[in-house]
């Protein structure tokens, strides 16, 4: 089978080392249970629920027993069958555990998703088209929304003091940008052998190697459970997806 024809290969990547300090005390926030499953598991079912995703990559936290705990969470719930699972240990960075599960990929992965665990409830039909949007060309494409309010540029303050507002973005330009972000594995690569700037985003990345990224249709449950309030809201997700759909 030649290149043209061989269907492209997907893996996901979801970097889940981050401590999460605004949920407050408790286990690290990817480990946070919703409905009494850690969001890790819930990020994990919803990259594997695409039948595109062949490989999920999770990067745990650096040390070893954090990377131990995560391997048995993810041999303890109920994975489909027809996805393989990787854990490795994670960087002191967000940048750096990506990178390190982009090293983790075997050959033959040619689409590469990077997700956040704490976007444990991101729909199917929005993983699709990420990924579909990718094997149709684009190097790079993230889901995103319009935003709702109006947006200031403020000029920073660190003294808690009022900050002056110095300008007012046209909102109809603006996008709330989620995950799972879709590249071109060898464009990723290159972006992270390149680009060195601490940066919040993979498709930023890519922006500053001078490649296009797309924007696709996001979903209003694709949201970042950062805040305590945010887990009241995944909660009702939940039981409302458990009150429809059998979920």
């Amino acid at each position: 089978m030649s290149d043209e024809t061989r269907p492209s290969r997907t893996a996901a990547v979801i970097p889940a080392a981050g401590r999460g300090v605004r949920l407050g005390p408790g286990a690290p926030k990817a480990l946070r249970a919703l409905n009494g499953t850690p969001m890790l598991i819930h990020a994990v079912r919803a990259m594997a629920a695409s039948r595109s995703v062949s490989l999920v990559v999770v990067v745990a936290p650096p040390d070893e027993a954090s990377a131990a705990e995560v391997k048995t969470l993810l041999a303890d719930h109920a994975l489909p069958e027809r996805t393989d699972f990787v854990v490795v240990p994670g960087g002191d960075t967000r940048q750096e555990s990506v990178k390190l599960g982009l090293d983790a990929l075997p050959p033959g992965i040619d689409v590469v998703l990077v997700h956040d665990a704490a976007r444990p409830l991101v729909p199917v039909d929005t993983v699709d088209g990420v990924i579909e949007a990718v094997r149709e060309g684009a190097p790079a494409v993230v889901p995103a929304l319009p935003l709702a309010d109006t947006v200031k540029q403020v000029e920073a303050r660190t003294d808690g003091g009022p900050e002056l507002v110095v300008a007012t973005p046209e909102r109809a330009r603006l996008r709330a940008v989620q995950t799972p972000q879709g590249f071109d594995r060898a464009t990723l690569v290159r972006a992270h052998e390149t680009v060195t700037d601490n940066v919040t985003d993979d498709a930023s990345m890519v922006e500053q190697l001078g490649e296009p990224v797309v924007v696709v249709p996001g979903h209003e449950e694709a949201f970042k459970v950062t805040r305590p309030l945010d887990l009241v809201l995944a909660e009702a997700v939940l039981a409302r997806r458990r009150a429809n759909d059998g979920f």
